[in-house]
């Protein structure tokens, strides 16, 4: 039988060491490499605290398997047994340029479905974290059930790709949903965001070209406090799929869907 507890409490400790392994490599400098594009990049730390994860992952669960942003396992398919996945940096522009506001991410599941979420926001040192069953944290705070709110005094966070003509999703609709709210924000990183609107801190979050390890924490999050996770056809997502999504307090997708997808 699985211990749960004990991957939940060794999985934790993994972080906050990675955690303070990233603190003191703002120290010194960075090698910097471009992915797909100029905007998608990847350091030498992102690489460094990934291959941390991946063996003591290897040294204390070697039946486990891993996928991580940089390298590890993108050949695997499908989530059959327990997999570990990893951004070791969620943020890196914040990371490269701001040297704040990013976090390390890990979800584990088991069988597909989410068993552990841990998001890491290093500079703040808060983390939130869910075992499954057991309660979503802040840090030792636990968060209530999330419930419906009013559009005018909500606070939404959308990528700023989405603000702009794009392939994805009509921007015009973006704009007059932050026209009806309080306030929009965005903070370049999926999984901080994801964990505030679980945390109610955020009310919804909409962003496009999100992959596995940006979302594999937040879903966990999400699931325990009762928030609502989709692509932005209002599909439940696939756990190993880039895509879209909508991630929301309860009720926010039914309104969306029905005022103001219909003015489309």
């Amino acid at each position: 039988m699985v211990d749960w507890q004990m991957i939940y409490k060794q999985a934790k400790e993994w972080v906050v060491e990675a955690g303070d392994l990233i603190k003191k490599s703002l120290e010194n400098e960075l090698t910097i490499e471009t992915k797909r594009n100029a905007k998608d990049l990847v350091t030498n730390v992102d690489k460094e605290i990934e291959t941390f994860f991946y063996h003591k992952i290897q040294s204390s669960f070697a039946e486990h398997r891993i996928i991580g942003e940089e390298s590890k396992g993108h050949d695997i398919s499908d989530l059959s047994g327990i997999v570990w996945i990893i951004d070791p940096i969620d943020g890196t522009m914040n990371f490269v340029n701001q040297g704040r506001f990013f976090a390390i991410s890990v979800g584990i599941y088991e069988e597909g479905i989410g068993k552990i979420g841990i998001t890491y926001d290093v500079t703040r040192d808060e983390m939130f974290h869910c075992l499954s069953g057991n309660g979503f944290y802040m840090d030792d705070k636990r968060i209530n059930t999330l419930k419906p709110f009013k559009m005018d005094e909500a606070l939404i966070a959308v990528n700023s790709g989405l603000m702009m003509e794009n392939r994805s999703f009509d921007y015009k609709i973006i704009h007059k949903l932050i026209r009806d709210a309080r306030g929009s924000r965005h903070l370049g990183t999926a999984t901080i965001q994801l964990a505030y609107v679980a945390a109610g801190i955020l009310d919804c979050y909409f962003s496009t070209k999100i992959s596995p390890w940006d979302i594999a924490a937040g879903r966990v999050f999400l699931n325990e406090v009762g928030g609502e996770l989709t692509n932005f056809k209002g599909q439940e997502l696939e756990v190993l799929e880039r895509t879209s999504i909508i991630a929301s307090k309860p009720g926010f997708h039914e309104i969306f869907f029905r005022d103001y997808l219909r003015e489309k």
